[in-house]
């Protein structure tokens, strides 16, 4: 049996051939039976996410030909359309590359920590779906536990690396508590929407989304119980705004050191933390020369990204250690797999052993027996027994010459 990891990622395909092999949560139950009512797989899980689609299969053969075909029928597209973004991993790089793509290793974002929790939806779904067997199991149980021991004994996951989350990093920094503070964010795009949901996330008391097209900021501020105001309505809500963060396409500033003035006199001088994450900028260079006023541009913020990005690379050397380590320890267990039938049968083999001599002696005490001569003869009984075939194995081993069998249970019965 062979352990298969195969896929597409942000690496190998363009958004356009990995949109049409993703897999809705709503059909993943009857995909995953699909794919295990094929006789070469008897496990099967699937991860389907914005920037990858990967299948995890225990199959007869590395053979990929009947998986291929799977995709191409499922999916209603040519083999030919799809094949050659592939990428596929046996046995042990299948197992360092899921243990790398838990722990964010071979994400776009270094690090980034929703993939652990994408992994785990394919886990439960395919667990719900009964694909899944003891080796595909326990490589995700381990999985999690590798991502886990990453997570805990490196700082790959603990500096922020996109300016919206630096943004709200360093507004955490000068208020102390940011549920008692009111975010307002101008524009609607998605480093605005990535800003109000890192805002979300940490307890933000208010939000309100200025736009040009309010049906867009409508829309952006239903997701996070925010507030939704035009553009031209950014004059009577600026002084409410303890928080400010601006990103529009804007070739013009949209707010200038008169506007920001008037809101801070209005705010009786309250402090008033301003990013301007826009390219041109959207808040004048002059707003910096007021006081009460924390300006930062997206350079500012830049810089911060990078020195947090060396900071994960360096991480993820560490990382890499920690895997290199929890594939050796998944593989002893895979192989000790081998082993387990052979130990069931050997005690199975002893028990039956161990039941008939014990039957014989119930019946002997029952006839009257002396206890005490009943107890030895079942200690000799047994005893011969159990080392007779293993005896009789070793002559003949002896006569055949074979010391390697001859060492090897030396080693197994720990004889001296």
């Amino acid at each position: 049996m062979t352990l298969l990891a195969v896929g597409i990622n942000y690496n190998t395909a363009p958004v356009a051939v990995r949109e049409r092999l993703a897999f809705p949560t709503e059909i993943l139950d009857n995909t995953l039976k699909n794919l295990w009512n094929l006789r070469e797989i008897s496990e099967a899980a699937i991860l389907s996410t914005c920037n990858r689609t990967e299948f995890y299969c225990q199959a007869d053969s590395d053979d990929q030909t009947s998986l291929v075909n799977w995709i191409a029928d499922t999916k209603q597209i040519k083999p030919a359309e799809f094949a050659p973004y592939l990428y596929s991993y046996k046995d042990s790089q299948s197992i360092r590359h899921m243990f790398r793509v838990a722990c964010g290793l071979d994400s776009m974002i270094l690090g980034e920590p929703q993939i652990l929790g994408q992994m785990k939806t394919a886990y439960h779904a395919a667990s719900q779906a009964g694909t899944l067997g003891r080796n595909l199991s326990k490589l995700f149980q381990h999985t999690f536990s590798a991502a886990k021991k990453v997570r805990t004994d490196t700082a790959i996951g603990s500096s922020p690396v996109s300016v919206a989350f630096a943004a709200v990093q360093l507004a955490q920094q000068i208020f102390d508590k940011l549920s008692e503070q009111t975010a307002l964010l101008i524009g609607a795009g998605e480093t605005i929407e990535l800003t109000a949901r890192h805002l979300h996330q940490h307890g933000i008391g208010r939000i309100i989304i200025a736009n040009r097209t309010y049906d867009k900021a409508h829309a952006l501020a239903m997701q996070f119980n925010g507030y939704a105001i035009a553009l031209s309505e950014l004059p009577i809500h600026l002084a409410e705004a303890d928080i400010v963060v601006s990103s529009t396409a804007s070739q013009l500033p949209i707010l200038g050191k008169g506007r920001v003035e008037s809101a801070i006199k209005i705010r009786k001088h309250k402090p008033m933390f301003m990013v301007d994450l826009a390219v041109p900028r959207d808040i004048e260079a002059e707003v910096a020369q007021l006081r009460d006023v924390y300006l930062y541009t997206v350079d500012d913020l830049q810089n911060t990204v990078n020195q947090n990005m060396d900071s994960r690379r360096r991480a993820a050397e560490q990382a890499e250690e920690i895997i290199d380590t929890q594939v050796e320890h998944f593989l002893a267990w895979l192989r000790s797999q081998g082993a387990q039938e052979t130990i069931r049968d050997y005690r199975t083999q002893a028990q039956l052993t161990r039941d008939e001599a014990l039957q014989k002696a119930l019946l002997q005490l029952n006839g009257g027996a002396a206890a005490e001569e009943v107890l030895q003869r079942l200690a000799h009984t047994l005893t011969n027994k159990l080392i007779h075939t293993p005896c009789a194995q070793l002559r003949e081993a002896g006569a055949n010459e074979r010391h390697d069998l001859i060492a090897a249970s030396r080693e197994i019965f720990k004889l001296r």
